[in-house]
């Protein structure tokens, strides 16, 4: 999803709550500012749709919860909140509150061209300080292209590049899937 500086006033986290609650829109919160959530392509959709499909049936009747874009995480140890694109949890703890979860084990952000530089870098470098947070999955909506950031045993970051042809392997989630099942009927254009 594309996010845009919005001009409301600097707020708390509780302010932020109550004056989200009232707006049309959906908001990041981050360090005090707010930013606008607005639509991605048609294809951004479409493949966060299927992500969060294929993960609610792959974990039905497992006690992990699947979040779609309008799930909001706390980012870990601080007062900042973010809408992926999708995120899965299977802490407990996660399960008691009804405004956002704190413990994904896996976050998938759609990319575009507006927030590809922030994904991969301040973006990830606020969720990677999650010791929940195992797999974070980049996924381009122009080509058939998904980097998956994994966190080792040893709790350091691997990257691993996908293309046509390969199988996608989350260990957070024990589950792996063909690429194309993400991209089957889309229309990939390369960014101009």
């Amino acid at each position: 999803m594309i996010v845009a500086k919005d001009n409301a006033p600097h707020l708390t986290p509780e302010e932020y709550f109550i004056w989200e609650a009232t707006q049309p829109e959906k908001y990041e919160y981050i360090n005090g500012e707010v930013y606008a959530i607005i639509g991605g392509s048609i294809n951004h959709g479409r493949i966060a749709i299927r992500f969060t499909a294929m993960f609610d049936s792959k974990l039905e009747n497992t006690g992990c919860i699947t979040g779609n874009s309008d799930i909001k995480v706390n980012l870990f140890g601080s007062n900042n909140y973010t809408y992926p694109d999708a995120s899965v949890t299977c802490d407990e703890r996660n399960k008691t509150n009804t405004q956002y979860i704190t413990y994904p084990c896996l976050i998938v952000e759609v990319l575009s061209g507006s927030t590809e530089a922030y994904d991969r870098g301040g973006k990830f470098r606020m969720y990677r300080q999650n010791p929940a947070l195992i797999d974070y999955l980049l996924v381009s909506s122009t080509s058939m292209e998904i980097d998956l950031y994994h966190k080792n045993d040893a709790g350091a970051w691997l990257i691993i590049n996908y293309k046509a042809g390969d199988t996608i392997e989350l260990k957070s989630i024990n589950f792996s899937f063909p690429i194309e099942q993400v991209y089957r009927g889309l229309t990939l254009t390369p960014d101009s």
